[in-house]
């Protein structure tokens, strides 16, 4: 559970997870400026704080390494600030220890009222859906969306994937399914309800852009390197 001033949120998130679908919540703090370490710490959860700010992908590095380290076979990664739903937690994982699926995401845009009845900004909407067909087709995927939050994997996909290389900031996550994806993985998606509200983390139309951007770097550098036009050590396998 990656994390960052989310106090207003984190127990709220840890309350939904049903009981007995986890062995161990780990919360990887980067760098609060709020309750949150405090708050994790009454919640019974595993804490680890940065001592310095390490951005979204970098605090996910750090939740991968200590979930694999505790020997985790299936790993649900969720934002800490209650814009998913929780309770789906053990339908990820379902999925994988069924051997149907090895990375399980959840998808937020079942229809399109739904998502921006959800407060899904709308140029939000449009840029998703306009970069989920680039990626679906550029991947041969079928997705219904590739920008998702909530996250689960199998031991196999976090120990093969060079994920240790990727960019600290929010490009991760597309990295990650581009990379995955590239390796022969399964991917697949389960239904997720669209949640955007004060208190729920979100980056700006500049950033938002910007990683637009980086995402469709992202496909073109894949493309090169499968064309052998120029080895990229993102698509190196462990």
């Amino acid at each position: 559970m990656p994390a960052y001033n989310a106090e207003k949120t984190l127990a709220r998130t840890v309350a939904d997870i049903p009981a007995g679908s986890v062995d161990s919540i780990i919360l990887v703090d980067d760098c609060s400026k709020d309750r949150t370490v405090s708050i994790a710490k009454e919640l019974g959860l595993r804490v680890i704080q940065h001592e310095s700010n390490q951005g979204y992908g970098g605090n996910q590095k750090t939740c991968y390494r200590e979930a694999l380290a505790a020997g985790a076979d299936i790993v649900v990664m969720i934002h800490a600030d209650y814009q998913y739903d929780a309770r789906l937690v053990p339908y990820l994982t379902g999925i994988i220890h069924s051997g149907i699926c090895d990375v399980v995401l959840g998808n937020r845009i079942r229809t399109r009222q739904e998502a921006l009845g959800g407060g899904m900004p709308f140029y939000k909407y449009v840029s998703n859906r306009l970069l989920t067909i680039i990626e679906n087709l550029a991947m041969g995927q079928n997705l219904g969306e590739w920008h998702s939050g909530l996250r689960g994997y199998s031991r196999k996909v976090l120990e093969t994937i060079p994920w240790e290389k990727n960019s600290n900031d929010f490009v991760f996550d597309c990295e990650f399914l581009v990379q995955a994806a590239a390796l022969g993985f399964r991917l697949g998606d389960i239904p997720v309800p669209a949640r955007y509200f004060e208190e729920a983390s979100s980056i700006n139309f500049q950033r938002s852009v910007r990683y637009g951007l980086a995402s469709l770097k992202t496909i073109i550098r894949y493309h090169l390197h499968r064309w052998r036009l120029w080895t990229c050590p993102l698509f190196v396998p462990r």
